[in-house]
């Protein structure tokens, strides 16, 4: 009877045990569910967050070399003494740097005006040299360094202006952006309008020096609703020169862009143009002026917004995805908080 009795409170156990396995294994599993999605939350989280640098600083440029990307911008209100650069390695973290030049007393000239340094464009050439096209005094001048911070020095020998302020006397003479093709010839585009109306926009192909030119083949390209900061992006042999309309000290400010066949057009403008304006909530406030890069397959676009513009123009850097429909006609650009960490992709 004894011995019965044991082997019914073994049973017992075993099942009370076995029980108790089953539901300790049941809540492991649903926590690692919980971790888990957790997890894919937290991925699918914006991880750069805009602005992307703190401070306020407008007319981005951007470039990868050795595993890290440099920044090169405009220092608001309405440009410093020198530009603003800063450096990271993972896109989240920047450390601000200073080069050597352009400076505004280094860069002025017997054509220049008051203003102070605009809108960097830096490319990495054929010769693996960079080159920067930058304004200056309401001209354009060209630098040449061995590395992003430098030492730069005036590509001109002479110390000139690459494009004078007087070319075309009409029209500003400010904004340059630069585009090497797919069969290594490089393009220079710029321009815009005074006294916020007429922007027009020139290109003019580049010697192999990147830093001289015919000015006899400059052309006038100027697509329509142009204003100012052009910028040049190939897609599947199609062209894609978008820019900025509108008056950038307020919410009319805002990239378009037109397709041509070839880098000097002719233009149409494209579908959903404009592709990136001031959001219905007003947070993001003028945006334009931008430059576009790829990492991991993914286009994004860098540009700046207005944060404040009562008594000065105060701008910040912003980054949103820049996406294709199947037509390749460029998306709308719908402002979010920032963009998930391309690094990890």
């Amino acid at each position: 009877m004894k011995t019965r009795l044991m082997k019914t409170r073994l049973i017992k156990i075993e099942k009370t045990l076995f029980f108790c396995v089953i539901l300790f294994l049941a809540t492991v599993l649903s926590c690692k569910n919980k971790v888990d999605s957790t997890k894919r939350v937290e991925l699918t989280d914006a991880e750069i967050n805009n602005p992307l640098i703190k401070g306020f600083f407008a007319d981005p440029s951007i470039v990868k070399h050795e595993g890290k990307y440099y920044v090169y911008a405009t220092i608001d209100p309405w440009g410093g003494e020198e530009l603003a650069v800063f450096e990271s390695s993972d896109f989240i973290n920047w450390e601000q740097k200073h080069i050597n030049w352009p400076t505004k007393e280094a860069c002025t000239s017997p054509t220049s005006k008051d203003n102070m340094v605009w809108a960097p464009c830096v490319i990495k050439g054929k010769d693996g040299k960079f080159y920067m096209y930058v304004s200056v005094g309401s001209e354009v001048w060209a630098g040449v360094s061995e590395k992003p911070l430098g030492p730069w020095k005036n590509a001109k020998e002479d110390n000139t202006p690459f494009i004078k302020g007087n070319m075309f006397p009409e029209y500003h003479m400010i904004d340059a952006e630069a585009f090497i093709d797919d069969d290594g010839k490089a393009y220079l585009y710029w321009g815009s309008g005074l006294n916020w109306v007429n922007g027009h926009c020139f290109v003019v192909e580049l010697n192999e020096d990147m830093v001289s030119y015919d000015a006899s083949k400059i052309k006038d390209v100027t697509p329509p609703n142009f204003f100012e900061a052009p910028f040049m992006l190939k897609k599947n042999n199609k062209y894609y020169l978008m820019y900025s309309e509108g008056k950038c000290t307020n919410s009319t400010y805002k990239v378009r862009y037109s397709v041509g066949d070839t880098p000097y057009g002719p233009w149409k403008e494209g579908k959903n143009s404009p592709i990136l304006s001031t959001s219905k909530d007003s947070t993001t406030l003028g945006p334009g002026h931008h430059t576009v890069f790829k990492e991991n397959n993914q286009d994004y676009i860098l540009y700046h917004r207005i944060k404040d513009n009562k008594d000065a123009i105060l701008r910040e850097l912003a980054i949103d995805s820049l996406n294709f429909d199947s037509n390749e006609a460029i998306l709308k650009v719908k402002p979010q908080g920032g963009v998930s960490d391309f690094l990890n992709n």
